[in-house]
């Protein structure tokens, strides 16, 4: 397992106007020595980490010696959320804080590790509106923007789910579990849960199989995870928009140096692949550099970590080491 590392943010002020004397920004490095290969940054999601590869590491077939994204040819990053909880770390005010605060202590965290551009910047979910408000501020930052089940904004289908999970963290006697129960009926679908369930019980509990695996998913959730943690990132989920300053979408991806590849799923019910095809559609006019892949899979949100091959096949020529 790599060493999680610290970078201390120093008198760093949020855009609501917060001011914290010290942000401890936790990081792992996987992969070549930093200054001696082009630098791939890979924002994790919602209640991930910065374990990339390696012992529970979430991306192993993926990233890794070998692999798609090659540990033997790029230095991987991946930064902490501020507040995740990782080293006990949390914020008791997350309504301090944006997701465009979150860019801001990533690219900062960059500058300390005199890292000036990126070969590449990868986001899941959550993890891909931090990569989308990265490029906004930084615009030319990195060489490739790859968002993945993603968007530059939380749309009202987001706003009012963590809505829900937020009334649920506040109002439930099981907050965690019961937050995370909800939470998987949006990374998943019908069809995904009746293709690995199919009506079974669960003869020794006496209830349906999709109910003990629901359980399970939020009894572990509940065993790893701050309360305070998961409510910070529910609510920087709902924070995503790159629209701030009265700047535009339009105008911020036309800033964008980026060749830009978004990767959506035809059965994400949580970050719907319209609206990554709408952000292409308006994006074409101005900037011809922009991508749209979409992988084809029943398990919904989830499939970017299911659908290795698939997502590694996207990838693989933007990967692919240069001789």
């Amino acid at each position: 397992m790599a060493e999680i590392q610290t970078i201390s943010i120093s008198n760093f002020r949020t855009h609501t106007g917060a001011v914290y004397t010290s942000i401890d920004l936790h990081y792992q490095q996987f992969g070549c020595e930093l200054g001696t290969a082009p630098v791939v940054l890979v924002n994790h999601s919602l209640t991930g980490d910065a374990q990339l590869t390696g012992n529970d590491g979430w991306w192993n077939e993926i990233i890794g010696p070998a692999q798609t994204i090659d540990t033997q040819h790029y230095t991987l990053l991946g930064f902490n959320i501020p507040g995740n909880g990782v080293l006990n770390q949390t914020f008791s005010t997350p309504e301090d804080f944006h997701t465009g605060d979150i860019a801001s202590l990533f690219l900062q965290g960059l500058k300390v590790l005199k890292i000036e551009t990126l070969y590449a910047l990868i986001g899941g979910s959550i993890g891909g509106g931090i990569a989308w408000e990265m490029a906004a501020l930084a615009p030319k930052i990195t060489k490739y923007l790859i968002p993945i089940a993603a968007d530059w904004k939380a749309n009202d289908w987001i706003l009012a789910n963590t809505f829900l999970q937020k009334r649920i963290l506040q109002n439930s006697k099981l907050p965690l579990e019961d937050a995370r129960i909800h939470a998987m009926l949006t990374y998943r679908t019908p069809q995904s849960f009746d293709f690995r369930f199919g009506r079974t019980k669960n003869e020794e509990l006496g209830i349906y199989n999709i109910e003990s695996w629901l359980l399970y998913h939020g009894d572990k959730l509940a065993k790893r995870f701050h309360l305070d943690a998961y409510v910070m990132m529910n609510h920087l989920l709902a924070s995503i928009n790159i629209e701030r300053e009265g700047r535009t979408a339009q105008e911020i991806i036309k800033s964008i140096t980026a060749e830009i590849h978004l990767i959506a799923i035809d059965s994400d019910m949580f970050f719907t692949p319209i609206e990554d095809q709408k952000t292409v559609d308006f994006s074409k006019k101005f900037k011809q550099d922009i991508f749209y892949h979409e992988l084809s899979s029943p398990h919904g949100h989830d499939a970017f970590l299911i659908e290795h091959e698939d997502v590694s096949q996207i990838l693989s020529p933007l990967f692919k080491p240069k001789k």
